[in-house]
């Protein structure tokens, strides 16, 4: 070993030394979140008094000099420790990276309420030289307000920051199976809940990469891994046949301070597809159906229809011009039409504004050698086949308006998958089929997340996870996301 690597080898041990464990880092982040939440209690506390006697706002008060806030002290200090064990004994500081920011307002609603009920009630009891009731609920409606609306600050940056790659947890994946997927594919669909996935540990490794994630290994070498990766987190999603590995694999990540996690193999599914139901009292699981509910179809294809026909309708000037600047720049016709695979398998006939020369599909067996896409996919950044107002329109998405046709006749919706070739599905492995059990979309949760900069594989990990989750809310953040996308361009071309 020469100087260098000796050099080398040491200043990655000192890095590695310096980087606190995931664990540290929660339980500083846990520390600070007491301390602040403590001081905005105390805070809410001040407010509630000077709104009751200094403003007087809701009810007038004799003579507030009878009141001084020195007095009110022990009740603060009360007011507060009470709060802090209602909060903790409520899941406030569980650290549950998925609960919503409702789940938190309803916790600290419930701990406040409590805490303010106790005090009142004590009153009465104790029968103090100052008290205010009423400055009590204004104090509990103050820390309502400051605790709920500092935590819905900090999850906007840290979702922000976290979508930058700022403050995120590295986690390796063990077990390279559809559980494995599933668990990549919800990480990669929701980027604010902090997770980079570094690559998975497989003892099968002809399953491969999964798009841009490299399998490192087989199990018996995820004690290295953890070390060259710098892992913060182990998401272990082995079938439970596999019961003496993770726990092994459980006590090297505990002996190296990385934490570990193992996902329930209940069907191999995700938990929002298991249906918990009783039979005469006995507990019984079945399968919930992976394709949209009716009720969900019938929601979604209306909305659909509202907004295509209004888009159409607002739009129409702008499709005139369109189709009359694709004429000029080049021979050929302005509408492009290719037949893509729909639900099902179904094939439709898609509709867009043509951004290509004429005879531009016979020449892709051409350009084969210059496909920068992964998977079945072909997609070329710098395309000599398009035309110079055809840059312009894939650039800014406005290619893919007329596709509104398509949602109007049925084939598609405004949000879903994206539609393959025929060429490209003949090439889908099983898993990726799953993708078809819904109409394709015009934009979808892969475009929302790098368009053309997501892998084939990370693509169609997006779209199951849209499938599986589907929701009105969700239909509607994807649309809402798309907005920013195509304004900048993200990703397209």
């Amino acid at each position: 070993m020469t100087a260098t690597d000796v050099s080398s080898s040491s200043a990655e041990t000192r890095l590695s030394a310096r980087r606190p464990t995931a664990a540290a880092r929660r339980a500083r982040s846990l520390t600070y979140s007491l301390l602040l939440d403590a001081l905005l209690v105390n805070v809410a506390f001040m407010l509630g008094y000077y709104v009751r006697y200094e403003l007087q706002l809701f009810r007038p008060v004799l003579d507030a000099n009878a009141a001084p806030y020195r007095d009110y002290m022990p009740f603060q200090a009360g007011y507060a420790l009470l709060l802090m064990v209602f909060l903790a004994m409520d899941g406030l500081y569980s650290g549950r990276r998925e609960g919503s920011w409702f789940d938190e307002l309803y916790r600290i609603g419930n701990a406040t309420t409590t805490v303010v009920v106790i005090l009142i009630a004590a009153t009465f009891i104790i029968l103090p030289i100052v008290y205010s009731r009423l400055l009590l609920l204004e104090a509990g409606l103050f820390t309502i307000a400051l605790l709920s609306g500092y935590r819905l600050l900090r999850r906007t940056i840290e979702a922000n920051l976290r979508r930058r790659g700022v403050g995120v947890e590295r986690a390796l994946i063990v077990g390279a199976g559809e559980l494995g997927r599933m668990v990549v594919r919800n990480l990669v669909a929701r980027p604010e809940l902090g997770y980079r996935v570094v690559g998975f540990v497989d003892d099968d490794l002809s399953k491969g990469d999964l798009g841009r994630f490299k399998a490192l290994g087989g199990l018996e070498s995820i004690s290295g891994v953890l070390k060259s990766e710098r892992v913060d987190e182990v998401i272990i999603t082995l079938p439970w046949m596999y019961h003496r590995t993770i726990m092994g694999i459980v006590r090297t990540c505990e002996s190296l301070g990385v934490v570990a996690r193992v996902v329930p193999d209940v069907f191999q599914l995700s938990l929002s597809r298991v249906d918990l139901d009783d039979l005469g009292g006995i507990p019984v699981m079945g399968l919930k159906e992976t394709r949209l509910p009716r009720a969900a179809r019938l929601l979604k294809r209306a909305l659909d229809v509202v907004l295509a026909v209004a888009g159409l309708v607002a739009l129409a000037p702008f499709w005139l011009v369109a189709a009359l600047a694709i004429r000029l720049d080049s021979p050929g016709p302005a509408l492009f039409r290719q037949r893509r695979v729909g639900e099902g398998g179904r094939f439709f006939e898609i509709y867009k504004f043509r951004s290509m020369l004429v005879g531009a599909e016979e020449q892709q067996a051409d350009l084969k050698t210059q496909n920068e896409a992964s998977g079945p996919l072909f997609k070329i950044k710098a395309d000599p086949r398009l035309t110079r107002l055809g840059r312009l329109l894939r650039r800014s998405s406005l290619d893919e308006l007329p596709q509104l046709i398509n949602v109007l006749r049925g084939e598609m919706s405004l949000v879903g998958p994206r539609p393959g070739l025929p060429s490209e599905v003949a090439e889908y492995e099983a898993w990726h089929r799953q993708r078809l059990e819904v109409p394709p979309g015009i934009t979808g949760l892969w475009q929302v997340s790098g368009r053309s900069d997501v892998t084939f594989d990370e693509m169609c990990l997006l779209d199951i996870f849209y499938i599986e989750n589907w929701s009105l809310a969700l239909d509607l953040v994807i649309m809402l996301r798309t907005i920013p996308h195509v304004l900048f361009a993200d990703g397209a071309y």
